[in-house]
């Protein structure tokens, strides 16, 4: 099991800025990229950006792009999410989520959110 522990969200105001943590613990090995997802009330989870396990790839949903930055710090399992130049429409529960490969399968985790809500 790995386990996923998000924090930062909070209230903020148009055009403000927050910065997500997720640390992992647990059984890490084989963990191959984490990344970040977002829900809003009525609509599907979402990707928001993802990065591998060396840091080397990023991927960003287009309508964060250029706004939002993940990074890692492999000595604290930790990821992070920078997200500069907030919208009304980023107002989400944001997931901290894991991607692990075993012998015979892929699992994914979950964090249990955290909430950014976005003010105009």
């Amino acid at each position: 099991q790995v386990q996923l522990v998000e924090s930062g969200g909070g209230l903020v105001q148009v055009g403000g800025s927050l910065r997500l943590s997720c640390a992992a613990s647990g059984n890490y090995l084989g963990v191959i990229t984490m990344g970040w997802y977002r829900q809003a009330p009525g609509n599907q989870r979402e990707l928001v950006a993802t990065i591998t396990n060396d840091g080397s790839n990023t991927n960003y949903a287009d309508s964060v792009k250029d706004r939002f930055t993940i990074s890692r710090d492999n000595a604290k399992n930790t990821i992070y999410l920078q997200m500069n130049n907030l919208k009304p429409e980023d107002t989400a529960v944001y997931y901290c989520n894991a991607l692990r490969r075993t012998i015979q399968t892929f699992m994914n985790y979950w964090g249990q959110g955290t909430q950014v809500t976005v003010s105009s």
